[in-house]
């Protein structure tokens, strides 16, 4: 998994590592549990989770708080009106819950922006942390440790049912809603159970476990790498691939077979007995590196050995010595002292992450008119008009319902303007406010602005993100009654994010859904050619949010001479992947449904597309790639030779 981290070319599917720990977790967790004899339920609760409050938060505060004060040396502070996304990751993972933390925040673990959250792989001890709440009350329930073979075979009915039930929404999800097949516990506990249930049966090895155990612990651990090989398309096989490849090397390791002496060499076992702590620092180390010099081939054993350096210090110094200690002799204060642990870890973390007088980055800040996501509803004024900002966007789905008015939407005079345009589209439409100055002051236009986060481009593109029913309403109910105040010589200028229609590849997925593109904008066409309203569509800019780059990062600062974090796919590669988008555009303005806002030679001026234009402005206003007022205003000049009447 290490090495899936560092680079994910050599190892596409490393990141299936956390499946293995979890198959082993549930094996480790059952076995404890078995071995623990106590006829009183407070008592079993109260013993077990003051075990893994010492086992597990002592050296997750430690790891939280050192890593959180170093990288704030390097990693920018988030505007003002934003929450750092990484120190909210970390307050959550001190309480179990980053898992739904990231899952919320709707992060893919593949994009790039995982790697530059320093906590992002909390996630799976969230998943850990919260099947614990779940597997020992099965436990207790089943009679487990207490009633012999009839709690065996309760638990093991019981866990496996509840297996089944989890692969089946695991397969589910997969293919449709990949974040909460991965982050949440549920689609998660057929792994974690497949471990448990693969205890129960060892601890009555029967007949039917002798093919199994007849091969070679070599051969499975060859087949269990070789499926880490597998590409990332292949996700879902190569997880059940490995999680059946674990259980069955789990089953043939025996005394007196052959690579058995290896799994139980001193140093294997040692490297399992830091593996916790090791678990936490590598991605630290990782994470701060990505930040300031880079992962290199040259760097690579450095970071490897400062990785193993941190994770036997908290192993030795941390981990081991509070894990034995005899913290108090009530159970109960010893959860007490580690909840109390992470609120004072959490206040460490807002105390040099949120009092800007105490911040402690180290670099240099860029100077924009309006920087992070929430400055896209800053409202903006001109011709004594204001565009409200707020009011005017469907944020989430809580939003359903919402009126948004014409006045306090719009940039200049409404009723009395010679040509009205009305901008629609996701949280992009809304970075483009300072576009329209000249158009408004000049040419006696009116703009309103609308939004609807994360919405489709047109309703024909199933919306199936968490904002998935304020997109439904938007087109449903707000754009239509937007739409009928538009008459002769109007426009209706669809601005979205295309990133979605530039794919590497040309999937199947891809090509469907620009062709539901093509359909909806035709049916908009013909909807509103017989009142004279025109359309406009901007085309797809460069693909600057796979570089997960924030602007402040688009310099260079001392700590990052050897890094180039704000590497965009380049001009040739951009359009290339933007051909399939072109040409169902172009095809729709040779036939005069609509005419295109081209503006990639705004933010792609030379042949190397970086975050700069051709003046040195910053393009972006957030690692969303939410275009700045800077770019806005540069914008402006295209978008009105589109619009305005030659």
């Amino acid at each position: 998994m290490i090495i899936n981290h560092f680079n994910k070319v050599l190892l596409p599917s490393g990141y299936l590592g956390v499946d293995i720990f979890f198959v082993i977790s549930g094996y480790v967790i059952t076995s404890s549990l078995a071995n623990y004899r106590t006829e009183s339920l407070p008592d079993f609760f109260l013993g077990f989770y003051a075990r893994r409050v010492k086992r597990l938060v002592p050296a997750l505060c430690v790891f939280v708080a050192i890593s959180f004060i170093v990288s704030s040396l390097f990693i920018p502070p988030e505007p003002a009106l934003e929450f750092n996304s990484y120190l909210r990751t970390g307050i959550f993972s001190l309480f179990g819950l980053s898992n739904l933390n990231l899952f919320k925040q709707s992060t893919d673990y593949f994009a790039s922006s995982t790697e530059y959250n320093i906590f992002t792989h909390t996630w799976s001890l969230g998943v850990e942390e919260q099947f614990y709440i779940v597997f020992p009350l099965l436990v207790w329930l089943s009679g487990f440790g207490r009633n012999g073979s009839k709690g065996e075979r309760k638990l093991f009915w019981a866990t496996l049912i509840l297996s089944i039930g989890s692969l089946i929404g695991f397969l589910y999800l997969y293919p449709t809603n990949q974040s909460a097949a991965y982050f949440l516990m549920p689609p998660r506990i057929w792994e974690l159970g497949v471990g448990c249930l693969l205890f129960l049966i060892l601890r009555r090895r029967g007949s039917n476990l002798r093919l199994f155990e007849a091969v070679s612990p070599i051969l499975i651990t060859a087949a269990l790498v070789t499926t880490l090989f597998l590409p990332l398309s292949s996700g879902l096989i190569a997880t059940i691939i490995v999680v059946f490849l674990t259980a069955w090397l789990l089953i043939c390791l025996k005394p007196m077979k052959i690579g058995y002496s290896i799994f139980t060499h001193k140093n294997i076992i040692y490297i399992g007995q830091i593996s916790y702590s090791l678990y936490l620092w590598h991605w630290a180390v990782l994470c701060i590196s990505r930040w300031t010099i880079g992962l290199h081939w040259w760097s690579w054993p450095l970071q490897v050995a400062l990785m193993l350096a941190l994770a036997v210090a908290s192993y030795r110094y941390v981990e081991t010595p509070l894990r034995r200690a005899e913290w108090t002799a009530k159970r109960w204060r010893t959860i007490v002292y580690g909840i109390g642990a992470a609120i004072s870890t959490t206040g460490i973390l807002l105390l040099f992450g949120k009092v800007p007088g105490l911040s402690l980055y180290t670099g240099r800040q860029l100077q924009l008119m309006q920087a992070g996501v929430a400055s896209l509803t800053i409202p903006y004024s001109i011709n004594g008009t204001t565009w409200k900002g707020q009011e005017c966007i469907l944020t989430d789905n809580s939003d359903v319902g919402k009126h948004i008015p014409i006045i306090g939407c719009t940039l200049g005079d409404f009723s009395n303007a010679k040509r009205k345009v009305l901008v629609i589209g996701n949280s992009f439409s809304t970075a483009f406010v300072h576009s329209f100055d000249q158009l408004v002051k000049e040419d006696n236009y009116a703009v309103m602005i609308t939004s609807s986060y994360g919405a489709s481009p047109v309703k024909e593109i199933p919306n199936n993100g968490n904002q998935a029913k304020a997109s439904d309403y938007y087109w449903s109910t707000i754009i239509p009654g937007l739409l009928s105040k538009l008459g002769k010589g109007d426009w209706l200028f669809l601005a979205n994010d295309m990133s979605d229609f530039s794919k590497k590849d040309d999937s199947p997925d891809n090509i469907k859904k620009i062709a539901a593109l093509k359909e909806g904008i035709q049916r908009l066409s013909t909807e509103l050619y017989p009142r004279g309203v025109r359309i406009a569509v901007l085309d797809g800019i460069p693909l600057a949010r796979e570089a997960n780059c924030k602007p402040v990062n688009a310099a260079r600062q001392w700590f990052n001479s050897f890094s180039d974090q704000c590497d965009l796919p380049d001009r040739k590669e951009s359009l290339l992947r933007r051909k399939p988008l072109d040409d169902a555009l172009f095809e729709l303005q040779r036939r005069e449904y609509i005419k295109i806002v081209d503006l990639f030679m705004i933010f792609c001026p030379k042949e190397r597309c970086i975050y700069n234009a051709y003046d040195g402005s910053i393009l972006y206003r957030d690692k969303f790639s939410h275009p700045s007022i800077e770019a806005a205003k540069l914008s402006s000049g295209i978008i009105r030779d589109t619009l305005i009447d030659h």
